[in-house]
């Protein structure tokens, strides 16, 4: 019996400490603990709540922009305001094309180098890699002389000896699948995602003032007005066309560059479908509302929660069933025998009991996270974009399960496939399960466990 430690968990917002306990080379147990108190609640406590969500948005610079739309709604719904249809449309744009954005960051930047070996691209032939590129998309950047030049750039990194972002991976692991050739294909696109992500979120510039921390959010609507006389006006005929070309940019990057990545990485990989497993349990709050923010019907994406892995049924979501377990959180509710609260009622009362850090192993039987654990009607529940997903699927969305039968009958997987293909596409796989560590209820309290 060993117990693996792995601290920081990178990839993440905050900081994450995982412990597993490994038994003949099988994970039989584990613990996730958060080792930073936050502490957004009383940081906005006695403030203008019309302000709110000007701080809670720095809970996170990476989804900066959903927290912040989170807050302003949620005042919003205090105080039963309902925006304007144009402040409707600015904010479902600016949701848009964080998910884009983030889809392509995760892929490529967070998720990709667990599947591509960069060593193996210095191996590639630069010719067959154009025709490889070329086989599965029309993506113009698939020329030989294309493949070469970045194969020349990866070799110069590599003759420094300073691999800067490439550095401490395990270059050159059995593990890889990848031919040298998708190896390099997929390095090249990865350079150009750091581009495309970064010119794409000017969308945010535009619509929110900046990005990170957007700066146009208003109780009650938005300050992006739109005055086609104004040259000056956040939106005007220009930047509107500006906003245009953005969008018909990323269709063509993730229709010929994303997707068929994507495809063509887990097609190495297919025995992971039945690897990774999550609780089974998705939940999704909905996105894009097409009306009324109460209409929830009428979201684009539609809300609801399925339970032991059955897409066939979607339960509604009665948000009144959402309750944060603190047992074993560094917090303290009023009264000892009160361990669950609903959010609106929760408390942030930190309470430090635990060891100063460094320290060697957790003391899983105490509290020992800064993480409070949520639970729907005592279940555990992933969310994300998995979840927004198969919730979707089991709601009959038309667009989502033409998109979602294609990939399954592309690498012809069961229907069971679903809950582990996203969990391991990488594109958007944030999976809320490491931000909310109680795995389960054990008599009527909550043991903090990691996800499988």
């Amino acid at each position: 019996m060993a117990r693996v430690v792995v601290d920081p968990v990178t990839r993440i917002e905050g900081h994450l400490r995982i412990e597993a306990q490994v038994d003949g080379g099988k994970v039989s147990d584990a613990w996730s603990s958060g080792t930073m108190f936050r502490g957004i609640e009383l940081i906005v406590r006695n403030r203008d709540p019309r302000e709110a969500w000007i701080w809670t948005q720095r809970i996170c610079a990476v989804c900066t922009m959903v927290h912040a739309l989170a807050s302003v709604r949620a005042v919003e719904n205090a105080l039963g305001i309902e925006v304007p249809n144009n402040a409707r449309l600015v904010r479902n744009i600016i949701s848009a094309s964080q998910y884009i954005q983030d889809h392509v960051v995760h892929f490529y930047h967070l998720h990709a180098l667990d599947w591509v070996d960069i060593t193996g691209a210095l191996r590639a032939d630069p010719a067959k890699t154009s025709q490889l590129a070329q086989s599965i998309s029309e993506w113009p950047k698939s020329s030989t002389t294309y493949f070469k030049s970045v194969q020349d750039r990866i070799r110069k990194l590599v003759e420094s000896r300073q691999l800067s972002l490439f550095t401490s991976g395990y270059w050159g692991h059995p593990a890889y699948r990848l031919p040298p050739e998708a190896d390099l294909m997929a390095v090249a696109h990865y350079l150009e995602a750091l581009e495309f992500q970064r010119d794409f979120i000017r969308v945010h510039a535009v619509l929110g003032g900046k990005n990170p921390h957007l700066q146009t959010f208003l109780v009650g609507g938005m300050t992006t007005s739109l005055d086609v006389n104004e040259p000056q006006a956040p939106l005007n005929p220009e930047r509107i066309d500006f906003l245009v070309q953005v969008a018909q940019t990323a269709e063509a990057f993730v229709d010929q560059v994303l997707i068929p990545d994507v495809l063509a990485v887990a097609g190495f990989y297919t025995d992971w479908f039945s690897l990774g497993e999550g609780p089974g349990n998705y939940l999704s709050y909905g996105a894009f509302p097409q009306g009324s923010i109460n209409d929830t019907a009428q979201y684009f994406l539609p809300r609801g929660l399925i339970l032991n892995n059955d897409i066939s049924k979607l339960y509604p979501l009665d948000p009144n069933k959402v309750a944060e377990y603190v047992t074993h959180s560094w917090y303290e509710y009023a009264g000892c025998d009160q361990i669950a609260k609903p959010p609106a009622e929760g408390e942030t009362k930190p309470k430090y009991t635990g060891p100063k850090p460094p320290y060697e192993f957790l003391d899983v039987e105490q509290k020992y996270s800064w993480l409070k654990a949520p639970r729907y009607d005592e279940h555990v529940m992933e969310v994300g974009p998995l979840s927004r997903m198969l919730v979707a699927y089991a709601g009959g969305h038309a667009d989502v399960k033409v998109a979602v039968d294609g990939v399954l009958a592309h690498f012809r997987a069961p229907h069971r496939a679903v809950f582990y293909i996203g969990a391991h596409r990488g594109a958007g796989a944030r999976n809320a399960i490491a931000r909310q560590p109680h795995r389960r209820l054990d008599r009527g309290t909550a043991r903090q466990h990691a996800p499988r």
